[in-house]
């Protein structure tokens, strides 16, 4: 067989804790523009995971774009045609990279409130005195341990988690704001979440792309969320999520949320449910898309976000006045609840 499909070197295991991680394809040594449109047009046509859930026919896609290519174009209008196909995917992990440009689809936040000011959390709530604890900034506001996380890429050690627990050990409630984290590695999702469990649960289902059939997909995969081996938190537990919640987030958030002591607060998460695999074309640009799928155990797609308890937007005025209205619902109901 001329190669090896990268997904027979995935595991579940792999799925569950690396859900933004690389998987490199080998290159095909033909060069033209033709090729390259044929190659990427292809490799998505038999690995992508998200044509049925998306509803899109991209075998229409093909005939919108193959008349675009011709033999003496530049690379910078083949990279424009072929950056156009992969936009029609609606995908944030859908990206082509080339050494003058990085293509890439950001609606599912930018068409969306931004519902964030990280200007006010930084002044108004973590202050001059807040803990550092790893990647997790923390304070203690009212009785409330605040905890908010930039990026899911940024490791979590288990000497950062004992910390946050002994912090939460005698507060009300605990805040965990993961607002425009745009992901990362799962396995640090899987750690944090990890510490507000008080059993295992079943959060999601996953299945990835085995074949070039629309349904050549492995059987479902349980992916599950149990209880840490060191000091854990059982009381209340508010996250605050907005549409850049992506990725790695939204895998949190859906831990979080089959969790019974823990309420979601904002806007859904902007989706992000599939592992994204990387390949190279002949001309070396590289690409990546989603292969795998993910579902709740009520059947819904991660790619689509995950819907939060509590909707409530950044109120406008608040936000002039420097005040977070989510971070304040989720005060009052820490203390009030």
């Amino acid at each position: 067989m001329k190669k090896i499909f990268y997904y027979l070197v995935f595991s579940f295991l792999i799925i569950a804790l690396n859900s933004c991680e690389k998987y490199v394809l080998k290159p095909n040594p033909a060069n033209d523009p033709l090729t390259n449109f044929e190659y990427l047009w292809t490799e998505a046509k038999h690995k992508y995971s998200f044509f049925e859930y998306k509803s899109i026919d991209w075998d229409s896609i093909y005939l919108v774009y193959r008349p675009l290519i011709y033999e003496d174009m530049d690379d910078k209008e083949l990279f424009e045609v072929l950056a156009s196909m992969l936009y029609e995917l609606k995908d944030g992990h859908v990206n082509l990279t080339s050494n003058f440009d990085r293509s890439r689809n950001w609606s599912w936040f930018l068409d969306y409130p931004a519902n964030f000011n990280r200007n006010i959390i930084e002044r108004n709530y973590l202050g001059t005195d807040h803990r550092i604890t790893g990647p997790l900034q923390n304070q203690i506001i009212d009785s409330v341990l605040y905890i908010y996380y930039s990026s899911f890429a940024s490791s979590i050690s288990n000497s950062h988690l004992d910390e946050i627990m002994l912090r939460a050990e005698n507060c009300k409630a605990v805040i965990i704001d993961i607002r425009s984290n745009g992901g990362g590695s799962s396995s640090n999702s899987y750690a944090l979440a990890s510490c507000f469990a008080d059993r295992t649960y079943t959060y999601a289902q996953s299945r990835i792309k085995i074949g070039p059939g629309a349904e050549e997909f492995s059987s479902w995969s349980d992916l599950k969320i149990s209880p840490r081996s060191g000091k854990t938190y059982a009381g209340k537990v508010f996250v605050l999520c907005n549409r850049n919640s992506y990725s790695a987030s939204s895998f949190f958030a859906q831990m979080m949320k089959t969790l019974p002591n823990t309420t979601l607060i904002g806007d859904m998460t902007g989706g992000g449910g599939g592992v994204p695999a990387f390949g190279e074309l002949p001309n070396a640009w590289v690409f990546r898309f989603s292969v795998t799928q993910t579902i709740t155990p009520d059947g819904e797609h991660l790619e689509g976000g995950v819907p939060v308890d509590i909707y409530i937007n950044l109120d406008p005025t608040d936000e002039a006045n420097g005040i977070d209205t989510i971070i304040e619902k989720a005060l009052e109901l820490s203390i009030n609840s």
